[in-house]
């Protein structure tokens, strides 16, 4: 999986297209990740403890990863790998080749 957690990335498709937030979970076994503010549900919650409010909260649910897409300087982009001179590995922005990160 190409995105980590704390990336920036902006929802290419679905109801919240064109939303941006920060990745908060990444699931890399099932290609889904959570992301801050997108695709919320209401859940009616009841209180756990006496002083622990109930009520209705906003919850993230997760995405798929192909649904959305990194931004990288205020852009869109793609995201590929490269092996530099002392063998390690980075994460690229594809249509310039700056490194991310």
């Amino acid at each position: 999986m190409k995105l980590k957690k704390g990336d920036l990335v902006e929802v290419i498709t679905g109801k919240d297209k064109g939303k941006q937030g920060e990745i908060a979970f990444v699931f890399p076994k099932d290609d889904t990740i959570i992301v801050n503010g997108v695709n919320t549900a209401s859940k009616h919650q009841r209180p756990t403890r006496a002083n622990d409010p109930g009520g209705i909260i906003e919850k993230d649910l997760p995405i798929n990863a192909s649904n959305v897409m990194l931004v990288h300087k205020g852009r869109k982009v793609r995201v590929g790998y490269e092996i530099q001179d002392d063998g390690t590995k980075v994460r690229v922005a594809r249509p310039s080749g700056e490194v991310i990160g």
